[in-house]
């Protein structure tokens, strides 16, 4: 076992409690130019949100795209955060996005088991589709249906690439082909549960209804009476949603 010296101990920890301390700078910053209430400082804070993965770039071109998927969950949570701050006027609402914008930070986005990183896609797409549909709700319907599948896409890719599944591609690109065909689809009618698109709310419940089977599955813990309370909790939540909204208005 190899011993490390206490002063390289004591500067690794400097280190890492500077890091961390840089991590908290963001979503302070964040909060301040969101707080200033102007539509410049809200894109000062985006393009902040953007440049703080500078290190994407710091690379050669051929390696950007694989660097940008790598790092799209990180920025739809952190572009989403921004925008659900620019929708709550109130400073302690808007203070709790930036603590949750920080844990993000600090103990989600470095977490590295199959868990957690399961855990990081399922916050990327909720956040970034609730973030979508929020601000963009009256957009035009193809950039909603293109929207919605990239983030799907992203989502699922960075869920399989987890698990080192040998058809992560494929599968991520027919969940990507699924929510680009539901945003289509129910786009016409864009109904809303608060703040809450519907079409979010299907594609969280059937995304964590899969992942959770496929991660108990990939664990060798799933067994049928397990898979069963899923799927059925799954389509009982689609039916309910389905079911009890109403389709004669345009917004519920």
């Amino acid at each position: 076992m190899q011993i490390i010296p206490w002063k390289f101990q004591r500067k690794l920890s400097y280190g890492y409690i500077f890091h961390k301390s840089l991590l908290l700078v963001l979503p302070l910053l964040v909060f301040a130019l969101v707080r200033l209430n102007e539509s410049q400082f809200t894109q000062l804070a985006l393009i902040l949100i953007v440049l703080s993965k500078w290190r994407m770039f710091a690379v050669r071109p051929r390696f950007w795209p694989a660097n940008i998927r790598a790092n799209a969950i990180d920025l739809m949570v952190g572009i989403s955060i921004v925008l659900f701050m620019t929708h709550s006027y109130s400073a302690i609402v808007q203070f709790s996005w930036a603590i949750a914008y920080a844990i993000w930070l600090i103990v989600i986005k470095p977490a590295t088991s199959s868990l957690m990183i399961s855990m990081q896609a399922g916050i990327g797409q909720l956040c970034a589709l609730s973030a979508l549909y929020l601000s963009w709700a009256n957009g035009p319907i193809y950039g909603l249906t293109l929207l919605t599948g990239i983030i799907c896409y992203l989502s699922a890719r960075h869920f399989y690439d987890a698990f080192d599944e040998s058809y992560s591609r494929l599968l991520s690109y027919l969940w990507g082909y699924l929510g680009a065909g539901l945003a289509w689809l129910l786009g016409h009618w864009m109904l809303f549960y608060g703040s809450f698109a519907q079409i979010t709310v299907i594609l969280t419940v059937v995304a964590y209804g899969i992942g959770a089977i496929y991660y108990w599955d990939h664990k060798e813990k799933l067994t049928k009476g397990l898979q069963r309370q899923f799927v059925v909790l799954m389509i009982a939540i689609v039916l309910i949603v389905l079911v009890f909204s109403n389709w004669g208005s345009k917004v519920v």
